[in-house]
């Protein structure tokens, strides 16, 4: 697949959302800085503490020096005062949209005091989320001397993947094309979202840009297209504007070569099965995850799917049991197994209608 496009980019890593397939990738386990990919581990942090009510949207967090001293012209930042106070929701607006070095360092130490004891919680769930190549060391991606941060595309695929399917509530922040705060004591600051590929109206709704001297140019982005969502990660490009005209190649590649087909929605009704002296004929059966599977474009006709099941199911049929196996074929060959459950109880029909059932069978057959 990989022949058919060229990114210029040092590496790349191109998924599938739905499907978690991997549909192109370029050296994509080289170990780069993630810059200021950094921030989408920061907000992660500080969404679960949201989601488990640690923290509030309207609280606020006192500005210390060192917040401020990232506070500059010559780097992303959102502008803080010394010993002001802002609210939660503004600091992630800041990391989020305008990517302040600032926003990070005050959001830190307000979660925990210090932004080391910050980074620990950015450790932890990059473990938690699989993230086997990533090293967080500030909350930022700044490398100032002696900053460790490290990772790899696909680690940084991994945690946009996470963030999208577990914050959809907070998701939208990634989105906001600019972000205007009302500081204390002064004008009020606007500052464009610095992924300008959200303003070209083609679906991309996020996620976040990154720049370091030494790596150059690198995105993480997503596109919402007809209910498909793909992921790109790409570390390496050379300027800005070829940051943009690549993630939109690799991006338009994916929707352009591939089709997403939905096998079956998490816990809604697959199909039905027989049942044997149940009170019911037929069982609803439905599998317990989302199944989705990405082919390329025009290949449907080469998926075929049977469930394996001893039938008819004997009677009494409990609720939420695992009944068979939905097994996946793409071009004949075996492409995914999922354990299928019954979505009632069934009881068995009473001993009168069962004789009746019973003759029936005997003597005329399966009727």
């Amino acid at each position: 697949l990989n022949a058919e496009i060229n990114i210029e980019a040092k590496t790349v890593i191109l998924q599938d959302f739905l499907s978690g397939k991997i549909l192109y990738e370029k050296d994509s386990e080289i170990s780069i800085y993630p810059a200021s990919m950094t921030k989408i581990m920061t907000s992660i942090v500080a969404f679960d503490l949201l989601k488990n009510g640690e923290i509030s949207l309207d609280e606020k967090f006192l500005i210390s020096k060192k917040a401020w001293s990232l506070s500059s012209t010559n780097s992303s930042s959102m502008f803080i005062m010394v010993d002001d106070e802002v609210s939660v929701e503004d600091l992630l607006r800041g990391i989020i949209i305008v990517s302040g070095n600032d926003a990070c360092v005050a959001l830190a130490e307000g979660i925990s005091g210090s932004e080391e004891e910050f980074v620990i919680l950015m450790n932890a769930k990059a473990r938690e989320i699989g993230m086997q190549n990533t090293k967080f060391d500030n909350s930022h991606g700044l490398n100032e001397p002696l900053a460790a941060n490290f990772s790899t595309v696909r680690d940084i695929l991994l945690m946009s993947n996470y963030l999208i399917k577990h914050y959809p509530e907070y998701y939208h922040y990634f989105n906001e094309k600019e972000f205007s705060w009302y500081r204390t004591g002064g004008d009020p600051i606007t500052q464009p979202n610095t992924n300008a590929l959200i303003t070209k109206n083609i679906g991309v709704d996020g996620i976040k840009t990154g720049f370091l001297t030494v790596e150059k140019y690198s995105l993480a982005s997503s596109i919402l297209r007809n209910g498909r969502r793909l992921i790109a990660v790409a570390s390496g490009f050379q300027s800005k504007r070829s940051r943009i005209s690549e993630s939109k190649k690799i991006l338009t590649y994916g929707l352009t070569n591939f089709d997403t087909i939905e096998i079956s929605k998490k816990n809604e009704k697959l199909l039905s099965l027989d049942t044997w002296l149940g009170k019911k004929e037929k069982v609803d059966i439905y599998i317990n995850e989302d199944v989705y599977i990405t082919v390329p474009k025009r290949k449907k006709k080469s998926i075929s799917a049977y469930i394996q099941y001893n039938g008819p199911i004997p009677a009494p049929i409990e609720k939420d049991v695992k009944l068979g196996v939905l097994n996946i074929f793409i071009n004949d060959e075996l492409f995914a197994q999922h354990d299928v459950f019954s979505m009632e109880k069934i009881n068995k029909v009473n001993i009168f209608s069962r004789l009746i059932r019973s003759f029936n069978f005997f003597v005329w057959g399966d009727v």
